[in-house]
């Protein structure tokens, strides 16, 4: 299942538990199989949440992935800021990171890119 650009103008909140830590413009796509894991990446500007990127730098430099395991939920978005699907990705942890990336002379954002290891999956409509 893609969850990259399903409709025109969505947008993607990802939640750390209970709590909204980022709003991203693309994530790739997403394994159709719902009971097994997966990864999926994650592009995003270097301006972005704090508590993302320390949970990501928790992967790679405090215990590992065991250590900063976390429940994450990808929040699809419509162009009118309305929920539409949530993806609950169980058991996830940052397996891979690559950054910043910009082209020279760009106006666009630097980025980087996150791969999300997860465990399981579960997909339901808002």
């Amino acid at each position: 299942m893609a969850i990259g650009d399903t409709m025109s103008g969505s947008t993607f909140v990802i939640d750390l538990g209970m709590f909204p830590v980022e709003t991203v413009q693309q994530i790739s796509e997403l394994d159709s199989a719902p009971v097994r894991g997966g990864a999926i990446t994650i592009i995003r500007g270097l301006d972005r949440s704090k508590v993302f990127t320390d949970w990501i730098h928790a992967t790679f430099t405090k215990g590992g992935a065991d250590g900063a395991r976390q429940d994450i939920t990808v929040t699809v978005m419509d162009p009118n800021k309305n929920p539409v699907k949530r993806i609950r990705l169980s058991g996830a942890w940052a397996s891979d990171w690559h950054g910043p990336s910009r082209r020279a002379g760009a106006d666009e954002l630097a980025t980087e890119e996150v791969t999300i290891a997860y465990e399981g999956v579960e997909v339901e409509n808002a």
